[in-house]
């Protein structure tokens, strides 16, 4: 079979006046080459279409049989996710992963948590504030009676409603106190211009859950991220990620009680359902007294040979990452 990589590459610079981490979701040649390696290893041929118009002139000069998607998609659209795969509907072509609604759905951390509320998933008290449509210029005076009027008290959390990668979570969206609630909001609203999601801090346990395949999806294993400094007030942040190797363990599988772990794939397998996942996703939560509290899901999880917290999971279990694409093709596969 003919199989395309759709992806969204990392550029060497980022645009004037953007955040350090506005390419962060983006993907490096390491990864393209090796989910291309383990394609031909299958007995495929393999052609690289990249993303944008680049990727729907290639598709409509030569389409491939397949497509493999990996593409972020770029810009601040709650919908720049979806747009491999409405394209490859839109001209006939099959291809991995999840479809363009549960794609936009995903990515939008309100909208997911509506969905996955509706099914009885367990979250985070929270609410989202929309971003003024000018600066917002004020002495921040207003901000700490949202959280009450929310029935929310600090510590909070402070994210950007449409990003994935950790984009835009610092250690400083963990808001202590009243007066840092209004200057971290505001700073998010003029980086990433989008709406801010506050949830409650849920202090307790990061885990994420690598699901592959369909009817029925199956739990690949679940990972604890443990910081190597004890602390309650752990955030799985940028910083962290940057600097895993240094400041965090993961822990897999996760050595958690066998009636939270149950809950916990339980959880999993409910909200990969609910979103309307396919083939893979890889959903986090935060497990505080032995409940697991829905965080986000990642229909489109990060497929880097060394780094990535699917990858992580997959080899603590045994499964390469060739085995790892190869489940996630034949799964694309078997689905068509």
């Amino acid at each position: 079979m003919r199989v395309g990589i759709a992806f969204t590459l990392k550029p060497d610079s980022l645009p004037a006046g953007a955040p350090d981490d506005a390419h962060e979701e983006f993907d490096s040649p390491v990864t393209i080459t090796a989910i291309a390696d383990a394609l031909r290893q299958l007995g495929h041929s393999v052609v690289e279409l990249g993303d944008g118009k680049q990727l729907v002139e290639r598709l409509l000069a030569d389409p491939p049989e397949f497509v493999f998607n990996i593409a972020e998609g770029t810009g601040t659209s709650r919908n720049r996710e979806a747009r491999v795969p409405a394209v490859c509907e839109m001209l006939g072509i099959p291809y991995t992963g999840s479809d363009p609604l549960t794609l936009a759905a995903a990515l939008d951390k309100d909208m997911t948590r509506r969905v996955v509320g509706e099914a009885g998933i367990t979250l985070p008290k929270g609410f989202v504030l929309a971003p003024p449509p000018a600066p917002y210029d004020g002495d921040f005076a207003e901000f700490p009676a949202l959280l009450e009027a929310h029935d929310l008290t600090v510590p909070v959390i402070a994210k950007p409603v449409c990003e994935g990668s950790s984009k835009g979570i610092r250690n400083r969206c963990l808001i202590e106190s009243a007066d840092q609630f209004g200057p971290v909001v505001a700073e998010l609203w003029a980086n990433y211009r989008q709406p801010v999601l506050v949830e409650e801090f849920i202090a307790g346990e990061e885990v994420t859950v690598g699901v592959v395949g369909n009817d029925p999806p199956e739990v690949l294993g679940a990972m604890r991220v443990v910081p190597n400094t004890a602390t309650d007030k752990f955030v799985y942040s940028l910083e962290v990620k940057r600097n895993w190797e240094q400041l965090v363990t993961y822990e897999c599988p996760a050595k958690l009680p066998a009636g939270v772990q149950e809950r916990l794939e339980q959880e999993a397998l409910a909200a990969f359902e609910a979103i309307g996942c396919r083939d893979v996703a890889r959903i986090d939560f935060r497990i505080r007294d032995g409940v697991p509290y829905f965080i986000e899901v990642n229909p489109l999880p990060g497929l880097n040979p060394i780094s990535s917290d699917l990858i992580l999971i997959s080899k603590a279990v045994g499964v390469s990452h060739a085995e790892l694409i190869r489940r996630i093709f034949t799964a694309a596969v078997e689905r068509q």
